[in-house]
């Protein structure tokens, strides 16, 4: 077992807020342009979306797309673009 944690009456600094960018489960219930792929999730997660979609009445992976979607937008101007990779590939003659 850890150790005891032994709290003081310290000051704890700057407290900062940090702006809560994920949607609630009701917002990720929308539709948009799909890509199919293949993800392996854990049993918790997917137990949770399909619970929040049955009661949206909505599919559990819409849900987890637009939680992805929202992650994406929060955090796109952080970084800068990737150029896609071209897929052809030169011919040796």
């Amino acid at each position: 077992m850890s150790a005891r944690i032994k709290y003081t009456n310290e000051p704890i600094g700057e407290p900062r807020v940090i702006k809560d960018f994920l949607p609630s489960p009701s917002e990720l219930a929308f539709r948009g342009e799909d890509v199919k792929i293949t993800i392996t999730l854990s049993k918790k997660s997917v137990d949770f979306f399909k619970s929040e979609a049955a009661k949206a009445d909505t599919q559990y992976q819409r849900m987890i797309r637009r939680l992805l979607d929202a992650y994406v937008e929060a955090h796109a101007d952080e970084r800068p673009p990737r150029r896609p990779r071209s897929r052809a590939k030169a011919v040796r003659t």
